[in-house]
């Protein structure tokens, strides 16, 4: 029986499809915009002639690549009048579920790290073409010529980019402990800590020079700058649940590699906390308030 070409296409871009998302959601920070990038590269994928297309994943993932960048540079001006510090958008990911060891080998511990709020953070600094080429070579372990393909230039200018990416990268990246299950402990004793007014616990669990970061673009109550005091932090936590509604509902998740606390008012997402964890205390506080962002998180 012959097979249905239409079929055998929806097969292989499905079978790429979290290849292609990730590396997208890594380029772009949004879940949205990365959505939309793979849509795009699925109606190239469905439009091409596939007898010229030897490797489909080579093929795919140099059109959701060059997509990603041509996006990337739109949404780069518009979050120069972005309202406040910017987070990423939240992505439920299974990559360091709570009872589950940590990643095996580098390629693994690569992905969970280049997902992360403060890696994807410190790569907002990277123009669109450093950024491609770090998340292609860093999180998914493609060769400088396999990249140069993708981008069309040079192995020396890709390598040139690669250099300059890890150089920025470095300067800025965290160094924070991502065990799972010591992230949930320090968690629920910092949400307990700050239901509970208690000053001196919530300072206990804070390093001497903690930070929490919030995201509202403007949209929601949060802080316009980052705070990086501990006291100042401990202060503003306990002070927001104190006028938090009685009918506030919490729940753990998985996001961005780590766990997440997720608070919905009326069965909708309101806000995301989310600790950094470094040496056994809580190194950055996240606060995820934008609406916009967290809307990807209602189901």
């Amino acid at each position: 029986m012959p097979t249905d070409p239409a079929a055998d296409a929806t097969e292989v871009f499905e079978a790429l499809r979290p290849l292609l998302h990730g590396v997208a959601y890594r380029m772009l920070g949004r879940v949205a915009d990365a959505e939309d990038v793979v849509q795009d590269a699925w109606l190239r994928w469905s439009a091409a002639d596939r007898a010229e297309v030897r490797e489909p994943r080579a093929y795919l993932v140099r059109v959701t690549t060059r997509l990603a960048v041509d996006r990337l540079r739109q949404v780069q001006s518009r979050r120069e009048s972005y309202v406040g510090p910017w987070l990423p958008e939240p992505l439920v990911t299974d990559v360091l579920a709570p009872g589950r060891p940590a990643p095996d080998g580098a390629e693994q511990a690569a992905l969970a790290e280049t997902v992360t709020f403060a890696f994807l953070v410190v790569m907002e600094a990277l123009s669109p073409l450093e950024r491609a080429v770090f998340v292609l070579r860093e999180a998914f372990g493609y060769p400088y010529a396999e990249i140069a393909t993708v981008l069309e230039r040079s192995e020396a200018a890709v390598r040139q980019l690669a250099g300059r990416a890890r150089r920025h990268v470095e300067e800025g990246r965290p160094r924070f402990d991502v065990d799972p299950d010591r992230q949930r402990e320090l968690t629920v004793r910092f949400l307990s800590a700050a239901a509970g007014g208690d000053l001196a616990g919530l300072l206990d669990l804070l390093a001497a020079d903690a930070r929490l970061v919030g995201d509202s673009g403007g949209k929601a109550k949060a802080p316009l700058r980052i705070i990086d005091a501990p006291d100042k932090i401990a202060r503003f936590l306990i002070g927001v649940v104190r006028i938090s509604p009685a009918d506030l509902e919490l729940s753990f998740l998985e996001i961005n590699g780590g766990i997440a606390l997720l608070t919905r008012l009326g069965g909708t997402p309101d806000s995301v906390f989310q600790l950094a964890i470094r040496d056994g205390r809580i190194e950055t506080v996240y606060v995820l308030r934008n609406p916009d962002k967290l809307a990807s998180l209602a189901h």
